[in-house]
């Protein structure tokens, strides 16, 4: 019965929304973050808790101002998503503004890989067909959602984008493997990477609290020899005139570098600590579009002992 709600409902989003006018459209989804925010469910209480933490400062009315805009900024990515396959060349590039991609295009010009280290900030499908327009084609890797459905929709959409994906489960590659050899052709590779909590992900600190990073991008640099950059992406309110009310910034941080000592793994945690320290200044310039309503710190994890009986 979920799987077969979620189906219906992402379908009813794709069909529908893309036919609403624009400002109906974003509308719909400013009231949608509003009800989630009014309703203090898990989604709402799991994002303000990781916003605490970006935040510790905040008094808790602010606190849960900033929630209630960033469930804002989230809302605002899903109508994206939705409507994102009927946007123009035009309008995706003139909605899309980079800061520090200098060193990144110097990189790719040479025939150097780039793997990029993101977290869910922004609008990274926005960024990712900018980026496929504007740099080089882009290959990324996806978490195959449920029901299986969904995934594909969500696929199908990204690769009309010109982004070739790779399913991170059950797509009978190897998965890295094949990251390593598009990188070492001058590949351009994205990764979201600011949770894994598989026993695979990297411990790091972040806001002064242990968190665990996916190992991913510093693997495929130190393997290959390309150029790791952090990526932070937010929104902006653009102009009058412009196509859209809203776009976004892609900030490519400076290029993490391989240690020159120690052993594989030091360096790995070395460089993903490096990348969590870029992301986690971007996260706090711009913490309304931080789009992180899972567990992410580790103390998350761990059940809080019942206060004992008298």
């Amino acid at each position: 019965m979920s799987d077969r709600v979620n189906i219906w409902a992402y379908s009813a989003g794709w069909r529908v929304v893309r036919l609403l006018p624009e400002r109906l459209a974003y509308l719909v989804f400013s009231l949608i973050a509003q009800f989630i925010w009014l309703r203090q469910g898990q989604v709402a209480r799991q994002l303000e808790l990781n916003l605490s933490r970006v935040a510790p400062d905040f008094s808790p009315m602010r606190l849960k101002a900033l929630a209630r805009r960033g469930l804002h900024s989230y809302m605002r990515y899903y109508c994206d998503a939705f409507r994102l396959p009927d946007w123009s060349t035009e309008r995706i590039l003139a909605t899309c503004r980079a800061e520090g991609d200098g060193p990144v295009r110097e990189a790719l010009a040479e025939g150097r890989g780039v793997v990029m280290a993101l977290s869910h900030s922004g609008n990274w499908d926005h960024a990712g067909a900018w980026s496929t327009l504007a740099m080089a084609p882009v290959t990324t890797v996806a978490e195959r959602l449920q029901p299986e459905e969904v995934y594909q929709r969500f696929l199908t959409i990204r690769q009309q984008l010109g982004m070739e994906i790779l399913p991170l489960t059950g797509g009978g590659v190897d998965v890295f493997g094949l990251l390593v050899r598009r990188l070492r052709k001058g590949g351009f590779v994205p990764l979201l990477a600011d949770r894994d909590l598989s026993a695979t992900g990297v411990p790091v600190t972040m806001f002064g609290e242990t968190a665990r990073m996916a190992a991913g991008p510093a693997s495929l640099a130190l393997v290959t020899g390309a150029a790791l950059h952090p990526v932070s992406i937010r929104y902006e309110r653009l102009p009058a005139g412009a196509p859209a009310r809203w776009g976004i910034v892609v900030h490519f941080h400076p290029e993490v570098k391989v240690p020159e000592d120690g052993g594989r793994a030091e360096r790995v945690a070395r460089m993903t600590q490096a990348c969590a320290d870029a992301l986690s200044a971007g996260i706090s310039a711009h913490p309304e579009d931080w789009h992180m309503a899972q567990r992410v710190f580790v103390a998350d994890l761990v059940p809080i002992d019942p206060a004992p009986v008298a």
